[in-house]
């Protein structure tokens, strides 16, 4: 009887061990006590490690603080965005500055719980702006890693992604999108396009407004227009509990 009690005490403690192992995004971090923003290791299909920068603290103009898992980010053009579709599905970047997570990343993540998207905008003059998605998923790579996402709630950007949900996903090696031409040629980009775009967070990195490449910067038309390329761009997502 004394050995039952023992095991059954032990079970639980040695399976919460092991499975601390294996945190699947910045809110099992977050809750596993490291609250600190900065680089971290998940695990989205369960036992590869993928790096990924958490956020753990919001910058004050929502009420949710901490647990974002940045699956994209652009903040300063040192990363070349006019990728194939292999880096796209698998990921590119340099966590510590721009990155995109990969869109098989993203399935594993989605696919498992229920998750919201936050856009953090801001432009060259220091304007910031963001929009929120109350329900953000990505499809499997069978049916094009296809956008799914609803319940926009505005904080000053508008809403540039509703032109997008529930298309599939297009780089210049892959085209899945709707125009009679290649959106991911013309906008030089790799987004989920219809026929273009409302928004190029994907494209040439462009310092401010400049009317001559209209639409092929990285752009949230709703905010500033597709003409002015923004200082940055970070796309997050974090569990709903």
């Amino acid at each position: 009887m004394a050995m039952m009690v023992f095991l059954t005490a032990l079970i639980p403690a040695v399976w919460m061990n092991e499975c601390s192992q294996y945190e699947n995004d910045c809110s099992d971090i977050y809750f596993s006590g490291q609250t600190v923003s900065g680089n971290y290791s998940i695990y989205p299909s369960g036992d590869v490690p993928v790096s990924v920068y958490c956020q753990m603290i919001s910058d004050g103009n929502d009420e949710a603080n901490g647990e974002w898992t940045v699956i994209q980010r652009r903040m300063d053009g040192s990363v070349n965005f006019y990728q194939p579709w292999n880096q796209y599905k698998t990921g590119f970047g340099n966590v510590e500055s721009e990155y995109w997570l990969g869109l098989e990343n993203m399935y594993q993540l989605t696919n498992k719980r229920k998750y919201t998207l936050r856009v953090d905008l801001e432009n060259f003059n220091g304007d910031k702006a963001f929009a929120i998605y109350s329900s953000f998923s990505v499809g499997p790579e069978a049916d094009g890693y296809k956008l799914h996402v609803s319940g926009f709630n505005n904080g000053g950007a508008g809403d540039s992604l509703a032109r997008h949900n529930g298309y599939k996903f297009s780089t210049f090696d892959k085209d899945q999108d709707v125009y009679k031409n290649s959106c991911a040629k013309s906008f030089l980009g790799g987004f989920w396009y219809s026929a273009c775009h409302d928004t190029n967070p994907n494209g040439v990195y462009l310092w401010g407004e400049d009317p001559t490449y209209t639409a092929i910067g990285n752009v949230w038309s709703t905010w500033k227009g597709k003409t002015v390329g923004l200082k940055s761009i970070c796309m997050k997502i974090k569990r709903v509990s």
